[in-house]
Parts: C-alpha cells; sequence; structure tokens
C-alpha cells in the first residue's frame, strides 16, 4: 500500500445541511459531485459525505453506530491564534466546542469541535513542525 490517504468519506444524517456546514461554515471548496454525495478538495486528499445509512449499507456493516468511534480528524494549522480562530469559525457554522483550545501534553496546541453529525476534529498547531501538504493561501 501506498503511503496516502486517498479520500475520509463521513456517513451523515442530512446531506444538504452537512454540504452547507462544510462548504459554507468552514469554507472547505466544493468539488461538482452526484447529488447523493458531495466531495471536498483538502489540497492533496478529497473529504466525501455520504448519507450514513447508505454508507454502512456500501461497506455491509450495520448503520447504528454509538458513542466514541475511536477516529478523530485533525486540522492543523500554523499559529495557536489560527487554532482559536478555526475553532470560533466552526462553532458559529453549528458545530459542537468539545474541547476548548489549550497547551497540548505533546507540546502544542489543540482543541476539539464535533460537527453536525459528531464527527470529531482536532484543531491543531504543532510548534515541532508542519504536518500534511503544504499550506496553500486561502482564496
Amino acid at each position: 500500500m501506498k503511503p496516502r490517504i486517498s479520500m475520509i468519506t463521513l456517513g451523515v444524517k442530512d446531506l444538504p445541511r452537512a454540504v452547507a456546514f462544510y462548504r459554507d461554515g468552514l469554507g472547505l471548496p466544493k468539488i461538482d459531485s452526484p447529488p447523493s454525495v458531495a466531495f471536498f478538495n483538502l489540497n492533496g486528499s478529497w473529504l466525501g459525505l455520504f448519507g450514513r445509512d447508505a454508507l454502512a449499507e456500501d461497506a455491509g456493516v450495520s448503520g447504528a453506530g454509538q458513542g466514541f468511534s475511536g477516529v478523530t480528524l485533525s486540522h492543523n494549522l500554523a499559529s495557536e491564534a489560527e487554532v482559536d480562530a478555526l475553532l470560533e469559525e466552526a462553532v458559529a457554522a453549528g458545530a459542537t466546542l468539545v474541547k476548548a483550545a489549550t497547551k497540548a501534553d505533546w507540546g502544542g496546541y489543540h482543541g476539539y469541535f464535533s460537527d453536525l453529525d459528531g464527527h470529531l476534529w482536532e484543531v491543531a498547531y504543532n510548534p515541532f513542525g508542519w504536518i500534511g501538504p503544504e499550506d496553500t493561501p486561502s482564496v
């Protein structure tokens, strides 16, 4: 297996609402997509949104997920101020603040929000090095 993640797909309860959250609330660039799914360009990979039950059916598993799924998505930024700003942006868009930004045990700065379907996002600043594809300015 080559070392990359091509796409992360989240199962969502209400596709139009989830699209509005990620596109309008967080400003992710949406790619032309069929009506039953939505894709966003993440600068080297894609985020996909698909109906939760349909995604579970596609994978051949039960859609009755409960509690912590054991997965978080992480978004790294270049400063503590950017972490604070993105957490505020996410909450303003309808996310739930799960953990306010704070100094991390590992020496960085991070906090967590959950999206409209409870998917956990860590927003972090790592002072020891950049994680992810090269950062590009917002358009």
